[in-house]
């Protein structure tokens, strides 16, 4: 039987959420000038924004839209506070239900999850299935192909009313969904918003149901868009492509980038998630790499060298961990300096 949310409208649209929400989406926004417009008259715009909300009345509002480099040229839409406010509102309840519907071996924007969490258990998988590096290891990896902007809100929106029986919420998220597109009217999410972030993973967990209980596929990671198989076998890799290609066409209007799918050997080297992965180690692609120093060259504090490090430490890193600490050598002159003869294999 498949559960469904039991939190009404009225939950959702409580001022006591609406301020819970403020509180944790002010972190490291305070001196933001938009933040702390609508901070100054902090109780005024959220009573309105209840207000609005209860007598269904709430309208969102456009889109600021610029560019990064991240580290391909991408576009942002950034809302406004009081939108961004009432998607941290919404986020905090829709969250903490929908996890529970997703499977194990998803893991973008999820609490206790992410890109090392996924890089382990793929490393995992490859050890089992190498049977102690005994045995070739046959990587099937995907990319779909401008996955935010081809997502869509029709389908969504279907998925959403299959676990939310209020029809208030429905409504309400259909107007945030709605207002935005990207290609055309109806498609897309901005990557702007934070509930784009969890409606990405309620669409693609169709595909990941799909993938472990109709294929029963056992090894298979995936992290946003980014997806890999593995297997002994490579024939029954080349047998997936097209049912997945297939699926994600007639079911969620996805398409499969044509350039970005491949079936290689683990020993071969696999590009996932930031880094090239081999059989017993794995070390930064070279994108990643100079993305790095570049922003070291731009931001050099001790924080960001010590979040660097962090994430080297995951990989066989010695050279640039040792190149960052030697161009950062004022910065790091009170940090306990890591053992650089020693490599860090990958676990």
């Amino acid at each position: 039987m498949k559960i469904v949310l039991n939190h009404k409208f009225e939950d959702l649209i409580s001022i006591e959420n609406l301020l819970l929400a403020w509180q944790e989406f002010i972190l490291g926004k305070k001196n933001k000038n938009d933040v702390q417009e609508f901070y100054f008259r902090l109780m005024d715009n959220i009573l309105s924004l209840n207000f609005d909300l209860f007598n269904l009345k709430y309208k969102h509002s456009g889109y600021k839209e610029f560019k990064i480099n991240d580290p391909k040229p991408r576009i942002i839409h950034k809302a406004g506070v009081r939108d961004r406010l009432l998607h941290r509102a919404v986020y905090r309840i829709l969250y903490l239900f929908f996890e529970r519907t997703f499977v194990a071996d998803s893991f973008s924007c999820q609490t206790n999850k992410g890109t090392h969490k996924a890089i382990k258990r793929f490393r995992s998988f490859a050890y089992k299935i190498s049977e102690n590096n005994t045995k070739t290891v046959w990587v099937l990896k995907c990319d779909v192909k401008k996955f935010f902007a081809s997502i869509d809100q029709v389908i969504l929106m279907r998925i959403l009313k299959e676990y939310i029986p209020d029809k208030n919420i429905i409504n309400l998220l259909f107007e945030i969904i709605s207002s935005f597109y990207s290609m055309k009217i109806g498609k897309g999410l901005p990557l702007g918003n934070l509930t784009s972030q969890l409606f990405s993973n309620i669409y693609m967990n169709k595909f990941d149901e799909y993938v472990k209980h109709k294929l029963g596929v056992e090894y298979y990671v995936r992290y946003a868009d980014d997806f890999v198989f593995l297997s002994q076998d490579k024939k029954q890799l080349e047998g997936l492509v097209p049912k997945i290609s297939e699926f994600l066409l007639n079911n969620l209007k996805l398409k499969l980038h044509p350039k970005k799918v491949f079936i290689k050997t683990l020993a071969s080297g696999v590009d996932f998630l930031g880094w090239a992965n081999f059989s017993n180690y794995r070390v930064l692609r070279d994108k990643t790499k100079k993305r790095m120093l570049k922003r070291l060259k731009q931001n050099n504090s001790l924080e960001t060298i010590n979040s660097y490090l962090g994430l080297l430490k995951h990989g066989n890193t010695v050279k640039i961990r040792k190149q960052i600490l030697t161009s950062t050598k004022t910065q790091c002159e009170n940090m306990s300096r890591p053992n650089d003869n020693v490599i860090v294999w990958a676990k």
